[in-house]
């Protein structure tokens, strides 16, 4: 009898799959995943230190989350009528969404470029990807959208607001003309509401049809893993048959219900942030040779001379600064995504393209 291999077992769409890269930091000023840079204060580490040694660990978590929702409900001024279903991080709503739907002659709708997990968890769930071009300007093209959603009626369709990676906030007509058409579900991926302060949540109750999804990633929760979906209880009630059992642990749900309830130290952070985004957009604008994409999000785009990202990226890092090469999609040739840090950082990487280009 002949054993299993991949070849022979796994499906095809499976082997033509690339792993989503995760680059190596070590010993990096990490300037490449849209974290917030700044740790928790001192004070506060100590009273959530003790928090945890209470926690049993031996027992499973609350499976519903129940009290880590109903904190974010009252501290994020969630609407009371959306039903909410938690996530480990965005990727695995994205991945729940993407099941929900799949199934033959089935398409996943997205502009492009933008968050790379779309057409990553299109393919390994069997669904078409169809990606429609961003204008030159990384404005939403509504009107090939439209044509896009006629021609393939695609059962999902995400709209990252603002975008990732271009750092954009799509006009709101546009965005909903779009919801208006869409003949499946349209998720709006929030995951940096804290940096832009727009949102589609009070407009839940318009369109039946709309999901928001937001993440405690990019507000200095990165490590928790927890992201969350608003939306109609009938839709979400069919979605939580798909989720895992006890995807939120214990330690994940105490600290971010912690987190929710000194919700105030984290604001600071996100307007701290928003100030350094304006001084650090400022100075990589009077650099040479670059072009700096406008920004509402905690991350800038930017792109070097024509045949220079490989090697402004290579120079960085040999510099010792991580940031994200975007140069292998052929709509971001020669594109740097540069997330914000914290002020000596930003100069550090200022000081570093000053010298490279």
């Amino acid at each position: 009898m002949s054993r299993p291999t991949p070849e022979t077992l796994l499906a095809e769409r499976l082997r033509n799959l690339r792993a989503y890269p995760v680059a190596d930091a070590s010993n990096l000023v990490k300037l490449d995943a849209m974290e917030v840079p700044y740790p928790w204060p001192e004070e506060l580490v100590d009273v959530w230190a003790a928090r945890l040694r209470e926690t049993p660990v031996n027992r499973y978590p609350d499976a519903g989350a129940r009290g880590l929702k109903t904190a974010l409900r009252e501290t994020l001024g969630l609407p009371v009528g959306a039903q909410l279903l938690l996530g480990n991080g965005s990727d695995e709503l994205i991945q729940l969404l993407a099941m929900a739907v799949a199934g033959p002659g089935r398409s996943l709708l997205a502009p492009t470029p933008s968050f790379a997990m779309y057409p990553l968890v299109a393919a390994f769930t069997g669904l078409e990807f169809v990606g429609v071009p961003l204008r030159e300007d990384f404005s939403l093209d509504t009107e090939a959208m439209l044509a896009a959603m006629a021609r393939h009626h695609p059962a999902l369709t995400f709209i990252a607001y603002p975008n990732n990676p271009t750092g954009n906030l799509f006009d709101e007509a546009a965005v909903v003309a779009l919801l208006e058409a869409a003949p499946g579900l349209v998720v709006l991926d929030e995951a940096y509401f804290a940096f832009a302060g727009r949102s589609f949540v009070h407009r839940l109750g318009d369109f039946p049809h709309l999901l928001v999804m937001r993440t405690l990633s990019k507000v200095g929760l990165a490590g928790l893993r927890v992201g969350f979906l608003l939306g109609d209880a009938r839709w979400l009630g069919e979605f939580e048959k798909l989720r895992l059992p006890y995807n939120i642990n214990s330690l994940s749900q105490l600290t971010a219900e912690f987190a929710l309830a000194h919700w105030p130290v984290f604001q600071a952070q996100i307007a701290r942030l928003n100030e350094s985004r304006q001084s650090l957009g400022e100075a990589l604008a009077a650099l040479p040779d670059l072009t700096v994409y406008p920004s509402v999000a905690n991350f800038f785009l930017v792109r070097t001379a024509t045949g220079e990202g490989n090697r402004v990226h290579a120079a960085l890092r040999e510099a010792g600064i991580l940031v994200k090469n975007l140069g292998s999609d052929p709509d971001l040739r020669d594109c740097l995504r540069i997330t914000v840090g914290l002020p000596a950082e930003n100069q550090q990487l200022v000081d570093a393209l000053r010298a490279i280009l």
